[in-house]
């Protein structure tokens, strides 16, 4: 990545979200009967699948609610989602309420970024403020690559960086989340492996990728660089 790129942007128009139709969902699977199957381990794979997918069709409504409202707030009270919308404005396009939309996703990403549309919050997969909060400002450390950076979309190499830098600036990685919530319980190098572990599945999923070891590769080659790049951030605080 190098200079700013003087035609940067980030549309507020309407992203193209994945989801399936709600009319064609058999909410017939969220049930007691299947949840209670589920806690025995009696569920087949299937039947799981229909469970999850027929809860987010229910709740839709009210998870995108609560979403908004977590997003809402995190505007006005999040330190780092506050910094970094001061530091994108400065550089390019605001990011707001009206580029931030929170919708129902079918993949199992919590959100994503994209120039032409903004940030997307996968409000189906937001358990609480604190994981939106860790999602938005993941997502808006790309952004600020976006306008920051030359960051080509094609360019693997471009896309490493970018993963590494959201991964290690959101806070996402910090020893808590990492001990408490996932189970990784090393002490010494816990950010380092959490970035590379992350980062590493983030572009192992995109279609230019033919597999996690080539992801690794890509991601270890630009290491160096990208880890101990904090830009706009004086240092790892979270």
């Amino acid at each position: 990545m190098s200079n700013p790129s003087p035609d940067a942007h980030i549309s507020s128009a309407s992203p193209p979200v994945p989801v399936n139709s709600a009319a064609n969902v058999d909410t017939s699977f969220y049930s007691w009967q299947t949840w209670f199957r589920a806690l025995t381990g009696e569920i087949t794979d299937e039947e799981k699948r229909g469970y999850l997918l027929a809860r987010d069709v229910i709740k839709e409504e009210s998870d995108c609610k609560r979403c908004e409202e977590s997003r809402d707030w995190l505007f006005k009270y999040s330190p780092i989602v506050s910094f970094l919308q001061r530091e994108i404005a400065d550089i390019g396009p605001e990011i707001n309420s009206d580029n931030v939309r929170c919708r129902r996703c079918t993949t199992s990403q919590s959100g994503g970024f994209d120039s032409n549309y903004g940030i997307l919050l996968c409000a189906n997969e937001m358990r609480n403020r604190k994981q939106v909060e860790d999602t938005l400002a993941h997502e808006m450390v790309h952004a600020y690559d976006h306008v920051r950076f030359k960051v080509d979309p094609d360019n693997m190499r471009h896309q490493a960086c970018t993963e590494i830098r959201a991964s290690m600036l959101s806070g996402e990685c910090r020893f808590t989340r990492e001990f408490f919530k996932r189970g990784q319980w090393k002490i010494t190098q816990q950010l380092q492996e959490c970035v590379r572990r992350r980062a590493t599945l983030s572009l192992a999923a995109r279609p230019q990728i033919k597999d996690d070891v080539q992801a690794a590769r890509i991601i270890n080659e630009v290491w160096d660089s990208c880890f101990t790049d904090t830009r706009p951030f004086d240092e790892i605080y979270r």
